[in-house]
């Protein structure tokens, strides 16, 4: 399927791939794999479907029916507590643009899916681990404010290390304020999903990540709080194998399903079928 005029445009702006760039090696299987291919494929690996990381507009592009129009794109980050440890905060975010092309870890914005207009946000962990700082809290409290004006439903894809620690308490608080936004759309009446991919982890998921009418996870996806290690040492009981998946938290009734992701926009689709009563968007403005 050929690439949005958006994301054409955008991929044109951060220039060609040398040699090396074009091939990725299974994390699981080590397959090498030609990243072309890897893209059509969803980014999943076609041998033992290992689901790699995907950057925002990648995930963005394989969602909506065409056109996305991003908002607050504009609210950009400061540098409050003038953090320094081996590098400036404001130097690790530069280097971080320059490595991900994001302004920050969170996009969002409007679409349509399969005709269905939705408020859509989704993370990226090439941005600073996917951590949630001022901005990331601001972008989304945006987005579910304008989603509970539109009354469309909202979709949000997670990808997090946690809260950012260069921005401290500033950062925790977005917590709070994502969580109060949540609510007050949801308490509007609207519908919210969330998508938990790999990985979802610290204040993400300890707030707005597990707030949803319906949450879905990507297959074996890594959720949780805390890290393994440290909750081994906390309570000196040796975890499960499966500790923290997807599969584990399905099992253990946190989240609703466990999807694929080559199945997901179609989940997604009989989701905001059942949420609207079976009538798109289109139909209903006709």
């Amino acid at each position: 399927m050929p690439a949005p005029e958006w994301l054409r445009i955008r991929r044109s702006k951060e220039g060609g791939k040398s040699d090396a760039a074009l091939w990725s090696k299974c994390p699981d299987c080590g397959d090498v794999l030609y990243r072309p291919e890897l893209a059509e494929n969803a980014y999943v690996c076609p041998k033992c479907d290992h689901h790699f990381r995907m950057s925002a507009y990648d995930r963005i592009s394989t969602i909506v029916d065409g056109d996305f129009v991003e908002i607050g794109n504009d609210v950009l980050p400061g540098d409050p507590l003038e953090w320094v440890d081996r590098k400036t905060y404001p130097n690790k975010m530069q280097a971080d643009r320059e490595k991900s092309g994001l302004s920050e870890a969170v996009v969002c914005g409007f679409g349509t899916i399969a005709n269905f207009d939705v408020a859509l946000g989704v993370m990226d962990f090439h941005f600073r681990g996917g951590t949630m700082g001022t901005v990331v809290g601001e972008r989304l409290a945006l987005l579910f404010e304008a989603a509970r004006q539109k009354k469309v439903p909202c979709i949000v894809f997670t990808a997090s290390g946690g809260a950012r620690m260069e921005e401290g308490m500033l950062a925790l608080m977005q917590m709070a304020k994502t969580t109060a936004t949540v609510t007050r759309f949801v308490e509007d009446g609207n519908f919210f999903v969330t998508v938990l991919t790999d990985p979802t982890t610290g204040g993400v998921s300890a707030s707005f990540g597990f707030q949803a009418d319906v949450i879905v996870a990507e297959s074996k996806a890594m959720i949780g709080f805390a890290g393994r290690r440290v909750i081994e040492q906390t309570i000196r009981q040796k975890l499960p194998d499966q500790f923290q998946t997807a599969e584990f938290l399905l099992e253990k009734g946190h989240i609703d399903m466990v999807v694929g992701r080559r199945d997901l926009k179609a989940t997604l689709v009989r989701l905001l079928e059942y949420a609207a009563g079976g009538r798109r968007e289109s139909e209903k403005r006709a």
